[in-house]
């Protein structure tokens, strides 16, 4: 039997804060029953992976390693959105044929939104 991705972890401070920030930028709801400690968005919608939100005592310091990549034909449109949701503007990069824009969460985690 083959491995698969169950959930996409971030651990956090506010857990329930932070998965309405994210159900809201992908249109979806936040799961039932979060509160500050635990949160999960998509499990009510089918998605796969889900998204789980843990609070934590201390996060690790430094650039996280691992982040989620979004991408939009109107991707410059969804860029707007996050930031008036709460995101901070990171940059904007062009590489390896590729366009994208690095935000951060309302904690600070960073994400990508590019064009597809």
């Amino acid at each position: 039997m083959s491995l698969a991705i169950a959930n996409i972890t971030v651990d956090c401070r506010n857990a329930a804060a932070l998965a309405d920030f994210w159900a809201r930028l992908l249109e979806l709801e936040v799961d039932p029953d979060p509160n500050p400690y635990f949160a999960t968005v998509g499990r009510a919608a089918g998605m796969s992976p889900i998204l789980m939100f843990i609070q934590v005592p201390d996060k690790t310091p430094g650039k996280n390693v691992v982040h989620l990549d979004l991408s939009a034909a109107d991707w410059r449109e969804h860029i707007d959105r996050a930031i008036a949701l709460g995101a901070r503007h990171i940059g904007d990069f062009e590489e390896y044929g590729g366009r994208w824009t690095t935000l951060a969460d309302p904690e600070g985690n960073l994400f990508d939104i590019g064009a597809s």
